[in-house]
């Protein structure tokens, strides 16, 4: 095997890279679906203060999975970012 140049990459690493930035936008997809799953449960209930213990059940929980998916979206952004710099 011979050592490669600073600016190459292997392309196990290439392969990850892209893998990762598929799972990326594949996950705020998902998200901007939760957003609109959300409103729609809002529009519906006519109930939009979230405070409000009248506030539906169940876009409670969309929201919680939705900010779930965006705090793993910025680990693996961040992940992705320390991946490019090292290439």
């Amino acid at each position: 095997m011979h050592p490669l140049s600073h600016f190459e990459m292997r392309s196990d690493d290439l392969r990850a890279t892209m893998k990762l930035r598929a799972l990326v936008a594949d996950l705020q997809l998902r998200s901007q679906v939760l957003d609109k799953d959300i409103h729609d449960e809002e529009q519906r209930t006519s109930i939009f203060d979230t405070a409000s213990v009248a506030y539906p059940i169940l876009a409670r929980n969309l929201r919680v999975r939705r900010d779930n998916l965006l705090a793993t979206i910025k680990v693996l952004e961040s992940r992705l970012a320390e991946t490019e710099m090292a290439a």
